[in-house]
């Protein structure tokens, strides 16, 4: 029987960075983890007339759930994250355009001359039962209805040397690299830099088109399942995913060739040591085969996802089948509850 952990933090237990925390709770690998998370205003932002710049107070945005101290996880392993589940946990979500935040406008990194954008809060309808979004123009009288499509933008463990990093920022110990591709069924994988691996989860989007181009997703607070298991022995270099039929690797950097760069040598080189090609090989059948989603572009650090589909790859296992015995975890979870 797997061990199960509920977990709701007070506002006060929210935490803002990766690193410099003590674990909310410590966990045995194999435990799955039933938690709460807030949207990435920390719920302050309800409705269009609430500006974030107003209801909010940097740094405290995008805040997490966690730490969680995975017992035995050691510097030079690997912590396995299935998602079993993400849920919308309100009937409502909130998207919005900041002056100097987003790909579409001047930063204070991208100093420009032209005004700054206005700031706006777009509110969604949230049907969960449906299973669709309800996005409104804010400037006019066009509706439309979007599939409802759950998924974590920020997630990841300690980062190594006793480094904090802010939860905005993305990088090789995962953060906030806001990829749709982060949805329940997937099996995410974080190198281990510190003892306990320290893992956290945030800022869930009840959708978010590929690049999060005005900065925000469709925010929301989620109940979200996870299982955390630990890979001993074995080092990740970036943050990669496996679902059933495809394998991703993760690269956060600036600019925004090097996120790319950084997610497809990873990728080339991991399929090389599965398959047992040659590296130039192997570059060569993800040259032809290879997807490459992007994740956000707003971010301190860009992110960039390379992909490819199992179905390729012939007879290799990611990590001797972790997410096989994972997802059938979750699966049983699942049935068990009554849901699918």
């Amino acid at each position: 029987m797997t061990d199960v952990l509920t977990y709701r933090p007070e506002p006060a237990e929210l935490a803002y960075t990766f690193g410099g925390r003590e674990p909310v709770r410590r966990v045995e690998p194999g435990t799955l983890v039933e938690l709460y998370t807030e949207d990435c205003f920390g719920g302050r932002v309800r409705d269009v007339g609430d500006l974030p710049s107003v209801m909010c107070e940097f740094p405290y945005l995008n805040p997490v759930t966690g730490p969680f101290h995975v017992e035995g996880a050691e510097p030079g392993d690997t912590l396995a994250v299935h998602f079993v589940e993400i849920a919308p946990a309100r009937d409502w979500a909130v998207s919005s355009t900041f002056p100097h935040f987003g790909a579409l406008t001047g930063t204070h990194t991208t100093a420009t001359l032209h005004p700054p954008l206005d700031e706006l809060v777009w509110r969604y309808e949230v049907d969960a039962a449906a299973g669709t979004v309800r996005y409104r123009a804010r400037r006019g009288d066009y509706t439309v209805e979007l599939p409802l499509d759950p998924m974590h933008g920020t997630a990841g463990v300690a980062p190594a040397a006793f480094e904090s990093r802010m939860t905005i920022v993305p990088d090789v110990h995962g953060g906030n690299m806001d990829t749709p591709e982060l949805r329940a069924g997937v099996t995410a994988y974080f190198g281990v830099n510190v003892p306990g691996a320290q893992f956290a989860l945030g800022d869930g989007h009840c959708r978010q088109g590929h690049g999060e181009v005005c900065g925000t997703g469709v925010e929301a607070a989620m109940n979200t399942v996870v299982i955390l298991d630990v890979i001993k022995g074995v080092a990740t270099p970036t943050p990669r995913f496996e679902t059933d039929t495809a394998l991703m690797s993760a690269g956060s950097a600036r600019p925004l060739e090097d996120a790319y760069r950084m997610s497809q040598h990873d990728l080339v080189t991991w399929a090389a040591s599965l398959t047992g090609l040659d590296v130039l090989d192997a570059y060569q059948l993800l040259s032809q085969a290879g997807e490459a989603p992007v994740g956000n572009v707003c971010d301190p650090n860009y992110t960039m996802l390379a992909k490819v589909a199992k179905q390729y790859l012939g007879a290799a296992r990611a990590y001797e089948g972790m997410h096989e015995r994972l997802r059938a975890a979750g699966s049983r979870y699942l049935s068990s509850r009554g849901r699918r």
